[in-house]
């Protein structure tokens, strides 16, 4: 089994740097079950991704990239910064982003 890759986080803990380069950490509060959940749809619709790209299909990009937002925003990743959020905010992201996720499908 792979080990977990230690990150460098910023001071304020917002962001991570990976290969020198920076980005937008997960948001601290989400539980692990959820995060880890959250974390195998993100890494399908990659998959997707991939998949529909190499056979040129063009609509099934585009779902899959969808499933990819939705996977990063629910995660804290994208969309309005977990910092700025209240903690019923937060919270409702990662429900709501997870709930979409569960219901098109298994990952």
């Amino acid at each position: 089994m792979a080990s977990k890759r230690e990150l460098d986080h910023t001071p304020d803990g917002h962001y991570v740097s990976i290969d020198g380069r920076k980005w937008r950490a997960t948001d601290p509060m989400l539980p692990e079950d959820i995060a880890a959940r959250l974390r195998v749809h993100l890494m399908a619709a990659r998959r997707a991704v991939r998949s529909a790209l190499s056979e040129e299909d063009q609509e099934a990009v585009r779902v899959a990239r969808g499933r990819v937002q939705r996977a990063k925003v629910a995660l804290g990743e994208r969309g309005t910064a977990w910092w700025e959020q209240s903690v019923d905010q937060r919270r409702r992201r990662w429900e709501d982003g997870l709930a979409t996720l569960d219901e098109s499908g298994p990952p």
